[in-house]
């Protein structure tokens, strides 16, 4: 196979790592952030994709108001189990888990009751739905979009984390909560506050996912999944490292399905089983580096 060959699948590999490091950088944040191992992350992400196709209706306007009620959902999403889980930071994250198990169970029967049991996805306008040449091929438009808007949310996310007042704060939290009190700020305040970005881009991640894999019933199960694998591979908490096992999970998906189709299913548990054996390390939870 000629070099120029595997340059559409990494292409897309990035592409769709750079979606996948948005949907895991929610629940890796909440987690290294917040303190709560979320499961209802999926139905959060599937939540944001179902509202995005049923929104959108083909024009640009449209698409952007889409994109935007998504993230409310998600954040609405990230605000009430901020709610349920405030009373169980001390108890472990077991029955985290399990509060969040079960939401997620009730979310995804109430999504599939609403919008019924077929694979959906959005109306875009015509501009997006056409191909341009990449490297002597034919790509798609709104594939090259979903890319640059996929960047500059993980470049955004980075800056307000790591450059500015609120971001410090979510840290100082994490690293010494006493401190944080101390200056008159209430921990338990972030902690929602954290849960709630973390919920928005749950939601954001589901609207632009879903132009290129659509949403259906078993999308909560497969992000959920997915951005689990990422969160363990890239390290409890640490966004840089959720970014680049990320993209690392996306290259394996898409060059693999196209090198080596008949092991494609098993290259992903063979990647984390290899990441897994050869970290030396244990996986604590850490504030998000």
């Amino acid at each position: 196979m000629r070099v120029d060959a595997y340059l559409i699948p990494a292409v897309d590999g990035v592409a769709y790592g750079l979606l996948l490091a948005i949907a895991a950088a929610g629940l890796t944040v909440a987690f290294g952030a917040g303190g709560v191992l979320n499961l209802a992350h999926g139905t959060l992400i599937a939540a944001g994709g179902y509202v995005a196709a049923a929104t959108s209706a083909g024009t640009w306007a449209s698409l952007a108001l889409a994109a935007g009620y998504a993230t409310l959902v998600g954040a609405a999403g990230g605000g009430l189990l901020a709610a349920a889980t405030a009373g169980l930071r001390g108890r472990g994250h077991l029955d985290q888990a399990l509060l969040t198990f079960g939401v997620a169970l009730i979310g995804a029967d109430l999504l599939t009751t609403a919008y019924g049991h077929d694979t959906l996805r959005p109306r875009l306008p015509g501009a997006l739905e056409t191909t341009v040449r990449v490297a002597g091929h034919r790509y798609p438009v709104d594939r090259l979009a979903v890319l640059g808007i996929a960047l500059v949310v993980v470049a955004t996310g980075y800056v307000l984390l790591h450059r500015t007042r609120a971001g410090q704060l979510v840290r100082a939290t994490v690293d010494d909560r006493a401190m944080v009190a101390g200056i008159g700020v209430n921990p338990r305040l972030v902690d929602a506050a954290v849960l709630v970005a973390a919920g928005a881009l749950a939601g954001l991640a589901g609207a632009l996912t879903t132009p290129i894999l659509g949403v259906g019933p078993h999308t909560a199960d497969t992000t959920l999944l997915l951005s689990l694998i990422i969160v363990v591979c890239g390290g409890l908490g640490s966004v840089p490292g959720a970014l680049a096992a990320a993209l690392a999970v996306g290259l394996v998906q898409t060059v693999g399905v196209t090198s080596f189709p008949t092991v494609a299913p098993y290259l992903l548990i063979t990647a984390m089983a290899v990441v897994l054996l050869a970290r030396r390390t244990s996986l604590p939870g850490r504030a998000p580096a």
